[in-house]
């Protein structure tokens, strides 16, 4: 990939830094700001190494509505969230029915698309309607993630809590306990640094459904869509899975090479489209690695971690990005590998519905050109004069 201060100096060079929309500006939006030199994430104005500080549900205040919440207008929305912490029973129905064994992204994808037909402000596209169908969605993605991980498990579904917060209350139903406090505060600050990442492939993907009028519900299934794919969710799954692999800490460097190296596979969560230095959220997560995994007194991960980021660092010149410590981290925690990029969507449902909103209010339809690179005129030939298709 060209550097961002290259000039390409014939077309096909300019069409090549095209691909995939590379450094091509979009549109304009207030929510989220990177700067990819200097490894630094904002949302709305604050640092994301501010906003540790904050509980997940001001940040939610802050995308959806533009500012930190006062302390009533953060009471109210975490009554509003409260109040939404309910499936519809034909959508948990409907989850129970579905096959347990494939991709729980596929469920959590259909069941957010069923939930649309149950929402009670399903036939309002109102700016207040939209608002409350966005809460209804941040408040119902950790339920229906939940209700995938017991069904996946042959359990018993667990009750949501009236009284724990937005990522305590997920940590419950997965593992039926009351999470350590410490441990929930990690999760609720993963669930911060998850929640946005500006026009990234499943944010635009909401963007784009929301800009032909379509329904908040369709554009978060479309978002999710995007997040299964495993070039933008997963890889904190592949990390994990690779973590697994190596048989010891010492291993991991001949590990790596042996698996990685020879046969000239990407090491998953190293890399980043937009960062060109260390992705600031792998900062702050490795940290937490680190600190949990002493706490739990199983620091190999962590370890194995930090001896893999040594050697891509010093081989590669890549720096981990946002999976790569998030899937220690989660591991440690109990959570269950499948559910690692359901768990990114509960955060990211924030900042989907946060630029659908924003989509709605000043909105044009979404419509780029194409460069053909097709054949140029042809005529019609009669068909037995035609030449085979080498496809066919």
């Amino acid at each position: 990939m060209a550097p961002e201060s290259s000039n390409p100096t014939t077309p096909d060079a300019a069409k090549a830094q095209k691909a995939g929309l590379e450094d091509v500006v979009v549109g304009t939006s207030k929510i989220c700001f990177i700067d990819g030199k200097r490894g630094r994430l904002v949302y709305r104005g604050y640092s994301i190494d501010d906003l540790q500080q904050a509980s997940f549900e001001e940040v939610i205040h802050l995308l959806l509505y533009g500012d930190l919440p006062t302390k009533d207008q953060l009471a109210r929305l975490k009554e509003r969230l409260l109040s939404e912490r309910k499936l519809p029973r034909e959508v948990t129905s409907a989850i129970i029915s579905m096959p347990h064994s494939g991709s729980p992204m596929a469920e959590l994808r259909t069941a957010v698309s069923l939930a649309a037909l149950y929402d009670p402000d399903a036939n309002d596209n109102s700016p207040e309607a939209n608002q409350r169908k966005a809460i209804r969605l941040i408040a119902q993605m950790p339920l229906i993630v939940a209700c995938i991980n017991s069904l996946r498990r042959g359990k018993d579904l667990i009750q949501p809590s009236p009284t724990l917060g937005h990522a305590a209350n997920f940590l419950y139903m997965i593992n039926g306990e009351v999470p350590d406090p410490r441990a929930e505060r990690m999760f609720d600050v993963a669930l911060t640094l998850h929640a946005d990442h500006e026009y990234n492939a499943s944010t635009f993907a909401a963007r784009v459904t929301a800009a032909t009028l379509s329904d908040i519900h369709s554009a978060i299934t479309s978002a999710i869509g995007a997040l299964k794919g495993p070039l933008h969710g997963g890889a904190n799954e592949e990390v994990m899975r690779m973590l697994l692999e190596i048989p010891s800490v010492d291993d991991a460097e001949k590990t790596i090479r042996e698996k990685f190296f020879a046969h000239k596979r990407k090491v998953p969560g190293f890399g980043h489209r937009v960062y060109k230095t260390m992705d600031p959220r792998a900062t702050i997560l490795k940290e937490f690695s680190r600190e949990l995994g002493q706490r739990q007194h199983e620091s190999k991960w962590f370890e194995m971690s930090t001896r893999i980021q040594d050697l891509i660092v010093k081989e590669k010149n890549l720096y981990p990005n946002v999976d790569f410590y998030s899937a220690s981290l989660y591991f440690v925690m109990r959570l269950p590998i499948e559910l690692f990029t359901p768990i990114f969507a509960v955060s990211r449902v924030v900042g989907w519905a946060s630029h659908v909103l924003e989509q709605y209010a000043n909105n044009r339809l979404i419509r780029p050109m194409s460069d053909y690179t097709g054949a140029g005129d042809r005529t019609v030939a009669p068909i037995e004069k035609r030449t085979p298709n080498a496809v066919l």
